[in-house]
């Protein structure tokens, strides 16, 4: 039984429920989630929760993500990327200014109000917004509050003279909820121009990054090493204040109960034999069960 994240380097093409299809089959192992959907086209990080580990996903999710992207300025996509239908093209008759175009991404940093792409899987009355969309229904999107803390030009756009389109590479980090898409459509009406995303990789998740990733590919090749793969669920708590249980503590949070701990913390890991066993919360002059994680071995 494995216990722990694996950090998977998703490749085009595959949705996010593929990958956890594929990982059930190859480690005989049900109980798996993932943490982040990406959309098929999109690659890079996306963390699998395995066994006991299942139970972070929630607080997975809360971390910030960080993505490397590219985008153009000259057309528009119902989708907000290129597997949509055109909604409006526009030849550039000159490149905006590297200067022009950070000022614009400056202008989404903090906290924002974002409205979904009509293509995505936000459901509204129980119904993803994609559906409703291929079906010719209009429907009203949900508004969300999103934070960017980083909306970043990387190296020199690039002008087509003769087509009148600019491509130009980013950055994003970024709270949950996030649609990247809709961050390159927005700048480009910022800007007064149609704009898209033609490409995007995540390398960066729940706290872990593409140093930690690995293809289904190189999984399947190395079965045999398949530790050397796996995040601890206690990787996921070293930023936590950490406290080591004695047997007799051991006894009583196997039970659930409250106990005192020498310690001035909001949320502290309880371990035992070396191992995350609970995360406990200060509840008054005591902590309190937050999440158990007894299996955790």
């Amino acid at each position: 039984m494995i216990n722990g994240i694996i950090v998977i380097d998703k490749a085009a093409g595959m949705t996010s429920g593929d990958v956890v299809y594929h990982l059930r089959k190859l480690l005989h192992q049900r109980k798996i989630g993932h943490a982040g959907t990406l959309d098929p086209e999109v690659t890079g990080v996306l963390p699998v929760a395995v066994g006991q580990a299942t139970k972070l996903i929630d607080l997975m999710h809360e971390r910030p993500k960080a993505y490397q992207g590219s985008g153009m300025f000259g057309l528009a996509t119902d989708s907000y990327d290129l597997e949509g239908k055109t909604t409006a093209e526009a030849k550039l008759a000159k490149p905006f200014s590297q200067e022009e175009i950070q000022e614009g991404m400056n202008s989404f940093l903090g906290e924002i109000t974002q409205v979904p792409p009509i293509y995505s899987a936000v459901k509204v009355n129980g119904k993803r917004l994609y559906e409703y969309a291929r079906e010719g229904i209009e429907v009203k999107r949900p508004e969300r509050q999103v934070t960017i803390s980083k909306y970043e030009l990387v190296g020199e756009p690039t002008f087509d003279q003769a087509a009148g389109r600019e491509n130009f590479d980013y950055e994003i980090t970024c709270s949950k909820g996030t649609y990247v898409r809709s961050l390159v459509n927005d700048l480009g009406e910022k800007l007064g121009v149609p704009a898209v995303m033609t490409k995007l990789r995540r390398t960066a998740s729940s706290g872990f990054d593409l140093s930690q990733a690995v293809t289904l590919e190189e999984l399947a090749d190395h079965l045999d090493q398949l530790d050397q793969y796996v995040q601890p669920i206690d990787a996921f708590f070293q930023d936590y204040p950490s406290y080591d249980i004695n047997d007799s503590e051991w006894k009583q949070i196997q039970n659930g109960a409250w106990i005192s701990l020498p310690i001035n913390a909001s949320k502290v890991a309880l371990r035992y034999n070396k191992k995350v066993k609970a995360i406990y919360r200060a509840k008054g002059k005591k902590f309190c069960p937050d999440l158990m994680l007894l299996s955790n071995e």
